[in-house]
């Protein structure tokens, strides 16, 4: 809310659309950007109008046989298991959560699963994460306001760190510099 993300996966959109032939379904409450099929070919559903939740166009959007899926909203366990089990397939899966770090990004997914189904999860997280960017816009001084990001790309080594349960050592590792 107010921090971009929309606007920042619309651009990254944007720049496949503009770069590469891919089928892309977005799934938006409601839809922000409407995008123009180029070179990909988009389908864009929007909840209250092609679908009644999350879940339930996110269903609906793998049998439509997509490269990528945009998810707007995740944030129930339905809407995630099913996301992580897409991404899991080979697909590339965006989408959005109400958080203000990476770290905090990867405890967030693990925390709506109970707690007999954590091992699996951090499983799927680990091997189908490709990256988190966490951003927050900023007032500047003088006013307007600035974009504050944090990028993590994935590395074997922080696939082991999510499958162990160490997110907690992402922000020392992002703030030192170190790569995973």
């Amino acid at each position: 809310t107010g921090s971009g993300k929309s606007t920042t996966l619309a651009a990254l959109l944007h720049e496949m659309n503009r770069t590469r032939p891919q089928h892309v379904v977005t799934i938006e409450d409601p839809i922000e950007f409407v995008h123009k099929n180029r070179r990909s070919l988009f389908s864009q559903k929007e909840i209250g109008t092609h679908a009644r939740s999350f879940s339930e166009a996110l269903r609906m959007a793998l049998r439509e046989d997509p490269d990528v899926i945009l998810v707007g909203e995740m944030r129930d366990l339905e809407t995630i298991e099913i996301a992580l089990n897409a991404a899991d397939t080979g697909l590339l899966v965006l989408g959005t959560l109400h958080t203000n770090s990476a770290a905090k990004t990867i405890d967030r997914i693990i925390s709506v699963f109970p707690a007999s189904r954590i091992d699996e999860v951090r499983g799927l997280l680990a091997n189908g994460l490709k990256a988190i960017v966490a951003q927050q816009l900023l007032n500047r001084k003088g006013g307007g306001r600035v974009a504050a990001i944090e990028v993590l790309l994935s590395t074997p080594a922080l696939a082991s760190c999510i499958r162990e349960g160490k997110s907690h050592q992402i922000p020392d590792i992002i703030s030192s510099g170190k790569r995973l």
